[in-house]
Order: structure tokens, then C-alpha cells, then sequence
């Protein structure tokens, strides 16, 4: 009989390796808050020893980030995320959601909803409005995180005046006559396509400089990745199956920019086993993977400081550790580091951050910390994921610290720009 994703918690022998690596038991101290805490719970679940239905139960599980920072530290190699999410499932079938999070989940699975929402997001945005508002309060906060979705463009380089914009005509393809590395298909997502069009922008020109053909899909869907965090399996598989029906047989690679949907995405096939889905989990690359590959191409000098910081599903979920030092370090003059902290989970964890405000905010406060003693302090945090951007963003508006943040991509796409490629 099948287990749904808990006999990965099997391993677990209780040593507490992980305890350090958890940023919500940094936070709360609790045993219960831990991964060692919660695996005994969810063993307990799983057991009938505790129903679904105990409020303490609930409130330890759904504190958990699903950052699975406590996975590359386990030395018995315990899949938490797997146990993590057949726990949730089974509080799903039990309690269902609440309603804030089952109405923000319901937006994302029908296209024309989340893109009209977020179209007037990015109108509010262009106002200028979120930015002022923007704050400590939970109201300031979230103006912050929508004015953190914008461009960098204040951003200024050590010794010089503000940055120029990047114009939008195409980069010329890798002159060296070397054969097209392969066909890629850009994932556009959800929060990606509206809200940060621009990334997707980068990366088909940075693919492009480097010798792939960059095609577009249609018929694509919010990857699901949301629903299945939060136990709601059913809407995930139907998402995830909606789109390895539009991306089957098109490309080599199916690049994707979102930290957070690669990892659904790479995983497809404990949703959709299907060929369609085993086909689209085999082909998913982060675009900084396909581009360390491609060596990549050196562009323009851009004189910055730059702090980056590892998004939790691309460096614990899926392993991609060096790729995109690889792609920042393709840049002249770039000076990158990774601060103490950077592979710990910003706070954000998709819709962590409504549900979870105060915890969320706590986990944040050891980030903006780290990045506001660092000497040199970094004009910029480079992030791979845009929950990440909008939340480490707007702890730093709201700590007063005048540093941007942008995806690794975009930096390099305006390094080609100023290359001339």
C-alpha cells in the first residue's frame, strides 16, 4: 500500500543535525518547530496516533517554511519536503484550507484571474504609490514587496553615475559559428509573466547571446507549485498536467527563471506520471544552469558589489549550487559573495508570507542583518526567485537600507548590453 511521500521520513533517526539549518526553530527555539519535531508529529499522523484535525498539530506544520534547508545537512538522507507535503495533503483531505489561502490559491488556477490581478498590481506599481508607502507595518510591508518587483534601475555603480537602462534590441547570437546548443522553451509562470516580464526578457536574450534558440509555448498554466505546498494535490496535479500537455515534444530544454516552479516543474512525476509529465520533469533547467553550460559568454565590465543569495528550491530542492556564481562571474568587474546566511530561506515560501506574517518577518530579520553589516555593504542582492527578490526587497526598504535587488540574469543581460552583443 502506498504511503503518499511519508516513508521518506523513514531514515530519520533523531540526531538533530538539522536543528541548526531550520530558520523557524532559530526563530521560536522550539523543539516542535524543528524538522526533528515535526517529523515525529507527522509520524504520528501518519500513525492515527494523532488526528488531523489537533490544532497544535496544524499550527507546528503549517509554521514550516518548506525551505528543505534541513535535507544537504541530513546525514541519513530523510526527503522532508516529500514527508512535508504527504502531511499536508492528508491535513487537506481532513480540514481543507483556510479561506484567505484557499481564495489566493483559487486565483492562481484560472489564468484570467491571476493575470488581471497582477496586470493591476504592475499598474499600482507604476504609479509610484507602493514605493512610498512602503514600511515596517504589515501594510508597509507589502507595498514594499510589490515596489521590490520593479526595476533596478536607481541602482549605482561604485565610481561611477546611475546605470543605464538596458534598450530592447535583440543581442546578437554568439558570432563563433558554433552549433545552436539546443531548443529551449521558456516557462513564463504566473507571478514571473506579470510581475517580472523583464526577467523573462533577459533571459531569451542571454539564452540567445549564448547559442540557444529560444521558442514560446502556448496554452501554459501557474505551475501548481503554491497548491502543493499547501497540501491542495488535486489542483497541483491538474496544473502540472495542463502544462506537460503544452510542453511535450517542443524543445531539448524547458528553462525556467523561478526558483520555486523549477522545483515543482523538475519533480513533475509524483504528480503526472504520465509520458507527458516524465518528459517535462526530464528537460526542466534553471536558466542559470543552461547558461553555465554555455560557459557563458563574457560580457561588458558592470563595477558592483554584489551579495547573492541562494533561493531555498534551487539550491536545497533541486542542487543547482554553482550555476549561477557561474553566470555572475561571466561579468568583468562584478564583485560577488555569497553573506553568512545566504542558503537560508528568506521568509517568503510562496504564500508563507500572507498566511505566516510574523514568522515570516522573523526569519527575514537575521537576512537583512547579515546584508546590512557586511563591509563592504552591497549595492545590489542578486536572487533567483521572485518571492525572494519581493521579500528580501522589502525587508531592506523597510530597514531603511538603500540596496536593490534583481535576478542574476538581468545583470547579465545588461553586461551584453553594454557589450554590444
Amino acid at each position: 500500500m502506498t504511503r503518499g511521500g511519508f516513508e521518506a521520513l523513514d531514515p530519520c533517526v533523531h540526531c538533530g543535525f538539522c536543528l541548526p539549518a531550520c530558520p523557524t526553530y532559530l526563530a521560536t527555539g522550539d523543539e516542535s518547530d524543528s524538522p526533528r519535531g515535526r517529523i515525529l508529529l507527522m509520524r504520528a499522523l501518519e500513525r492515527g496516533e494523532i488526528p488531523p484535525d489537533e490544532p497544535a498539530l496544524r499550527d507546528h506544520l503549517d509554521a514550516c517554511l518548506g525551505c528543505r534547508g534541513c535535507e544537504p545537512v541530513c546525514p541519513a538522507g530523510v526527503g522532508y519536503g516529500k514527508g512535508l507535503e504527504a502531511a499536508r495533503a492528508r491535513l487537506h483531505e481532513a480540514n481543507g484550507l483556510p479561506f484567505f489561502a484557499r481564495l489566493t490559491l483559487g486565483v492562481f488556477r484560472h489564468r484570467m484571474l491571476w493575470r488581471s490581478a497582477f496586470t493591476a498590481a504592475r499598474w499600482l506599481r507604476a504609479t509610484g504609490i507602493p514605493s512610498g508607502l512602503a514600511g515596517g507595518s504589515r501594510a508597509g510591508f507589502a507595498m514594499g514587496m510589490l515596489a521590490a518587483s520593479g526595476k533596478w534601475s536607481g541602482v549605482r555603480a561604485q565610481g561611477s553615475g546611475k546605470m543605464p537602462l538596458p534598450d530592447h534590441r535583440a543581442l546578437t547570437p554568439d558570432p563563433s559559428g558554433r552549433i545552436a546548443r539546443g531548443t529551449v522553451a521558456l516557462f513564463r509562470g504566473c507571478v514571473m509573466d506579470t510581475l517580472f516580464r523583464r526577467v523573462h526578457d533577459a533571459t531569451r536574450r542571454t539564452l540567445t547571446a549564448n547559442g540557444y534558440r529560444v521558442i514560446e509555448v502556448p496554452h501554459q498554466h501557474c505551475c501548481g507549485a503554491l497548491h502543493e505546498h499547501a497540501g491542495d494535490r488535486r489542483a497541483a496535479r491538474e496544473l502540472v498536467t495542463r502544462n506537460a500537455s503544452a510542453f511535450r515534444g517542443r524543445a531539448d530544454f524547458i528553462v525556467v527563471n523561478s526558483a520555486g516552479c523549477g522545483a515543482l516543474l523538475r519533480d513533475a512525476a509524483h504528480l503526472d506520471s504520465s509520458p507527458a509529465g516524465l518528459e517535462m520533469g526530464s528537460r526542466i533547467r534553471d536558466v542559470s544552469e543552461l547558461l553555465a553550460a554555455a560557459g557563458p559568454r563574457v560580457g561588458a565590465p558592470l563595477p558592483l558589489d554584489v551579495a547573492y543569495d541562494a533561493p531555498c528550491h534551487l539550491e536545497h530542492a533541486q542542487g543547482v549550487h554553482d550555476a549561477p556564481l557561474r553566470l555572475l562571474q561571466a561579468i568583468p568587474e562584478l564583485a560577488v559573495r555569497r553573506l553568512p546566511g545566504s542558503d537560508r530561506c528568506c521568509g517568503s515560501a510562496g504564500i508563507f508570507s500572507l498566511m505566516q506574517p510574523a514568522m515570516s518577518r522573523a526569519v527575514l530579520e537575521e537576512k537583512i542583518l547579515s546584508i546590512a553589516s557586511a563591509n563592504p555593504r552591497p549595492a545590489l542582492v542578486a536572487t533567483g526567485n521572485p518571492g525572494c527578490l519581493m521579500q528580501i526587497g522589502a525587508g531592506l526598504r523597510a530597514a531603511g537600507l538603500p540596496i536593490g535587488v534583481a535576478h542574476p540574469v538581468e545583470l547579465l543581460a545588461r553586461s551584453y548590453t553594454s557589450a554590444g552583443y
